[in-house]
């Protein structure tokens, strides 16, 4: 791998994924480009030059000073001193004849040491001592003369260019401002489609969504409306569908209720024995394939009390000569659709009894998740054909998928359509009581 792929790769790794974040990213990082871009040309060209202008101008000025105090006849040290006060604005004072301070360390942003020191060094041409730190409001300067040491405190603002953070306030209050107007519009455009995207999960796991409608850009709109064709063309098919099942079931429940009529007017015997487990076993293979095709869809998800499902369940279980356990650990309700759910775990626990003599039921629910595990010590299924039971009308001799609905083979296909309609999904391993774990994952 070259080191240009690695880094890529360690750059996706670690790049935001959220569109809100990348966003914010696109907006601000050409904005602190160009903010660092003009910061530096400005404080390179345009902050240096005038600084350096303003520091020469005040060495010429102390020059002239030092030449009028050197100059033949002398002028008196008051009358410099007056020139310099009312001409110059510059505060002078002459020093008895002594040796310059020892060299002050330069600060760190030493522009201004280095502008004044070079231009008193081209200008004066004599021993000098600058002071640029030790007063805020003033530079300090000393000339060595010779016969005195002339003092000049200068106003800073004489020497360099201090009103350069008024540019550097104004850029960074108009980038924050510009950033919070840009935050503020992209907050309003992402809520559109988190609403988008909840009325969909919603939707995928059976729930109403009937504040939903679309709002924002107008490719989140075009988005938006697809998905509420799309959500209404769903509802009409199911509802069509359910009309349609409510007639089959209609009509073939009465064909098969003729049927138990008529065999209830025959005398009793093996052959009419025979029939009326036909009829029965023909009802319950109905029953189920109607379970498969309606899904239970049309039921509204609604707060359940899972702790209580479970007790029913157990109850049901111990009917039949089963020893079963529940446990429930976390919060007590879940949002899920009832009739549906309970079929989708009655479908597992009836299964596990019909093969086993222990069932443990154990429930956790974090307040996100729900997960159901069914434990029994019953002989299991093979694990190369434990997604494969999952399958409609499949029936293997060894297999637990023959559970109820009329050794169908549907059980647990719709065990397995309940759970991913909730939005979760159904898994089968290994269990410790050594037999089967069914393991029922949803959002509640």
């Amino acid at each position: 791998m070259s080191r240009k792929t690695g880094f890529i790769g360690w750059l996706r790794r670690r790049a935001p994924r959220g569109l809100y974040t990348q966003s914010l990213i696109i907006i601000i990082a050409p904005m602190v480009l160009l903010q660092g871009v003009v910061a530096f040309v400005f404080l390179e060209r345009h902050y240096e030059l005038v600084t350096k202008r303003l520091s020469s101008a005040v060495s010429r000025d102390i020059a002239a000073l030092v030449d009028l105090h050197q100059s033949k006849p002398p002028v008196s040290d008051a009358e410099i001193v007056r020139i310099a006060r009312e001409r110059l604005a510059l505060q002078v004072e002459f020093l008895p004849p002594q040796a310059l301070p020892p060299p002050l360390p330069r600060p760190f942003f030493s522009i201004l040491d280095e502008r004044l020191s070079e231009e008193i060094a081209d200008d004066i041409k004599l021993p000098f001592w600058i002071d640029t730190v030790g007063r805020s409001n003033f530079v300090e300067i000393r000339i060595q003369l010779g016969d005195a040491v002339m003092k000049v405190l200068a106003r800073r603002n004489q020497t360099y260019a201090s009103n350069s953070h008024i540019f550097l306030i104004w850029m960074v209050g108009a980038s924050l401002v510009l950033l919070g107007v840009a935050i503020y519009f992209l907050r309003a455009q992402l809520r559109p489609i988190l609403a988008l995207s909840e009325a969909a999960d919603s939707f995928g796991k059976g729930r109403a969504a009937p504040d939903f409608r679309p709002r924002g850009a107008r490719e989140i709109r075009l988005a938006a409306e697809s998905f509420v064709s799309m959500r209404d063309r769903i509802e009409r098919a199911m509802e069509q569908r359910t009309t349609m099942l409510a007639g089959v079931s209609h009509d073939l429940r009465t064909i098969l209720t003729r049927f138990r009529l008529q065999l209830a007017l025959l005398d009793d015997s093996p052959e009419v024995e025979d029939l009326n487990r036909d009829v029965e076993e023909m009802s319950r293979m109905l029953e189920g394939y109607l379970a498969f095709m309606r899904g239970d869809a049309g039921e509204p998800a609604s707060p359940t009390d899972i702790p209580q499902m479970l007790q029913d369940l157990k109850r049901a279980a111990e009917t039949s000569g089963v020893g079963a356990t529940v446990e429930s650990h976390g919060e007590r309700m879940a949002i899920v659709r009832p009739d549906a759910f309970r079929r989708c775990l009655q479908n597992l626990v009836a299964n596990a009894a019909r093969y086993a003599k222990r069932i443990a039921i154990v429930a956790v629910h974090d307040g996100r998740l729900l997960e159901v595990r069914i434990d029994d010590d019953g002989p299991g299924i093979p694990p190369d054909k434990r997604e494969e039971v999952f399958r409609p009308f499949l029936r293997l001799d060894e297999a637990r998928n023959q559970d109820g609905a009329g050794s169908s083979g549907l059980g647990l296909a719709i065990t397995r359509d309940i759970a991913r309609s909730h939005g979760g999904d159904v898994t089968l391993e290994a269990s410790p009581l050594g037999g089967l774990r069914a393991v029922v994952r949803v959002p509640a």
